[in-house]
């Protein structure tokens, strides 16, 4: 059970990493002027919600399976996802 519960935490802690990366490789091509900033917008925004849920299901995996620190690393990320959508929510 803590090998596949470590497994998928790895999982998607690459698919956050590489979620990042697209982040920073979009945010670079606005700053050139090589996509406008609707367009920059609306690529970017698709990816908010998956990023909230992936942040999220690490921090429970690890709530879970008693893994007391490495749920306290993940809290404080998870914590502000979770108050950057309900204010997106709110100011909608």
């Amino acid at each position: 059970m803590e090998a596949m519960v470590f497994l998928l935490s790895l999982i998607d802690c690459c698919a956050l990493i590489f979620l990042s990366v697209y982040f920073i490789i979009t945010l670079s091509d606005l700053e050139c002027d090589y996509i406008n900033a609707r367009s920059c917008c609306s690529k970017l925004n698709k990816w908010v919600i998956p990023e909230l849920v992936g942040h999220t299901i690490v921090t429970v995996l690890m709530l879970v399976s008693l893994h007391w620190f490495i749920f306290l690393l993940n809290l404080p990320v998870a914590t502000w996802n979770i108050y950057r959508m309900i204010l997106a929510l709110i100011n909608d």
